[in-house]
């Protein structure tokens, strides 16, 4: 065969070497430690990252319309009552541009960007995930 491990490939069918001692596998046991504690962190950020990417997206997508959906009532309104058309036109100027959270700014484009970076991140944690599991 000319593949880079034919020779541990044809060895997994015979029975182990009894040269000495049976030895305790450390570097083994090691390395599926470390491969079983990132599995466990790739698996709860894609977890997290799952349940709260469609809620920040749909969140950024309806704050965003939100203000075109309130113009377009209050054009509507416009031709039936003045007075309506004022309020109307007050409560879409009440409708903020960005929330400002401690020393971060909230907007509803940075809320879809978030949404859509965890939906990538979830996605990148999977892959990892299932790289370390195949690892193990």
């Amino acid at each position: 065969m000319d593949s880079f491990n034919s020779d541990r490939a044809t060895d997994r069918f015979l029975p182990p070497r009894a040269d000495g001692p049976p030895r305790f596998p450390i570097a083994r046991i090691a390395r599926v430690a470390i491969c079983a504690v990132f599995y466990g962190l790739f698996y709860f950020v894609q977890q997290v990252t799952e349940l709260l990417a469609p809620l920040v997206l749909i969140l950024g997508v309806g704050w965003s319309a939100l203000p075109h959906i309130v113009g377009a009532i209050g054009t509507s309104a416009a031709a039936a009552d003045p007075q309506t058309r004022d309020i109307v036109t007050h409560v879409a100027g009440t409708i903020p541009h960005q929330i400002v959270i401690g020393s971060h700014i909230v907007t509803a484009a940075s809320l879809v960007t978030d949404g859509l970076l965890m939906m990538a991140a979830a996605a990148l944690c999977a892959t990892l995930a299932a790289v370390a599991a195949r690892e193990m």
